[in-house]
Formats: C-alpha cells, sequence, structure tokens
C-alpha cells in the first residue's frame, strides 16, 4: 500500500497556508514542516500584516518549529514550500540545518537556486512539486493586483 503521506500531500497543506495569505491580501506563500510523517508548523506569508520584510512563510514556519522541538536545529525535519525560498529564507534554514527543502515553483529572479544561495551541506532539495498549482495561485494574487490599481 502506498503511503498516504508524500510530498503532494504535504504541499497540499503548504498550499493551504499560501491561500490563507491570499485572503489576508500577502503575497501567496505557505509552508509547513513536518518531522515524521507529522506537521509540527505551519507558516504564510505576513509581511505586510506586520509590516515587516523577514515575515515570509518559511521564516514563520521555522520559528514554529524551532519552538515546537525546543531547540534551533530541525533535525530530521523537512520543509514542503509553495515557492522555492529567497535568499534570505535559504540562509535561515541553512542555520536551521534542515534535513529536507520540498518546493513547488521556482523563483527564477528571486530565489535561492539562481542566487547560487548555499544550503547546509546535508540538506537535500527537491523541487516542482505540485508547481502548476503553486504558481497559478502566485499569478493569479498578481493578476488581481494589477487589476486593482
Amino acid at each position: 500500500m502506498e503511503h498516504i503521506f508524500d510530498d503532494t500531500y504535504f504541499m497540499k497543506k503548504a498550499l493551504q497556508e499560501a491561500e490563507f495569505a491570499f485572503e489576508k491580501d500577502e503575497i501567496p506563500v505557505g509552508a509547513v514542516i513536518v518531522i515524521d510523517h507529522k506537521i509540527i508548523a505551519r507558516g504564510h506569508n505576513l509581511a505586510e500584516t506586520l509590516n515587516d520584510v523577514t515575515a515570509h512563510a518559511e521564516m514563520q514556519a521555522i520559528t514554529a518549529a524551532a519552538n515546537f522541538l525546543g531547540g534551533k536545529y530541525l533535525h530530521n525535519c523537512t520543509l514542503y514550500v509553495t515557492l522555492e525560498p529567497c535568499q534570505m529564507c535559504a540562509g535561515a534554514l541553512y542555520w536551521s540545518q534542515i534535513s529536507k527543502i520540498v518546493f513547488g515553483a521556482r523563483d527564477m529572479e528571486r530565489g535561492c537556486i539562481n542566487l547560487k544561495t548555499k544550503l547546509h551541506p546535508k540538506t537535500v532539495m527537491k523541487g516542482g512539486v505540485m508547481e502548476e498549482q503553486a504558481a497559478a495561485l502566485l499569478k493569479r494574487f498578481f493578476i488581481e493586483k494589477r487589476n486593482l490599481n
């Protein structure tokens, strides 16, 4: 029997977080952090709500996971995030020593891959999980933003 708690399952949870951001008029990026097939942290963009440029979905999730675990290192944890992490978030993920990052859509302009941001040597990264859905939500957000202005 195939395990139901796969990358798609957890990316759907991250997409739900991105929808929460969308509803708050935030750039719709969502994240969850998982250990042993259990979600221990959730986050979505809150940069506008908090007037804080560091309030990205990943940063919210990293803080929540560290609080849950009682320590700053996210060993044996996987981050599921709807958009490839930016340089800032990748740096924080480096310091957290997270084991795995799974993302949906690429960010060709500000993403950590094209900017060649280093991750922790033990961190594995996988992209393209539910990429179309993640990209579609971002496109819808920016189309609506342009139409309102």
